[in-house]
């Protein structure tokens, strides 16, 4: 199982990128993606998810209506569309599998079986 994430750099504060993760000797039929991100000296925060039950994409609080994730199985990728980007979105972000992703009394759970590498983005002006 390999993940590799991409897309990563330096954007201004109110930019866009795009991160994309390609999947390869496994196909997003089995498993399901999703994005953490790490800022320097903090905790390993999730992201978004997609559930490959209900086929809802969750997203956490701090990224919610400026993020869009999205699929293309034909191309086993995912991406990450970050919009109106903030200097508190820089990170290191990683893309992930893990058998669902889906949403309890409380919480999302996403818990990844496999890690791609980091791709860093950083937001200044």
């Amino acid at each position: 199982v390999q993940l590799q994430a991409s897309g990563g750099g330096l954007v201004r504060p109110g930019g866009s990128l795009r991160l994309s993760c390609a999947a390869s000797r496994f196909t997003l039929d089995y498993y399901t993606i999703g994005w953490f991100r790490q800022a320097p000296g903090k905790e390993r925060e999730w992201v978004s998810c997609l559930s490959n039950t209900d086929g809802v994409t969750y997203y956490a609080d701090s990224v919610k209506g400026r993020f869009t994730f999205s699929r293309v199985n034909a191309k086993n990728t995912v991406y990450l569309q970050m919009n109106n980007v903030k200097p508190e979105d820089t990170a290191v972000y990683y893309c992930a599998a893990a058998p669902s992703c889906f949403r309890s009394d409380t919480d999302v759970i996403f818990e990844p079986a496999y890690w791609g590498q980091g791709t860093q983005v950083t937001v200044s002006s």
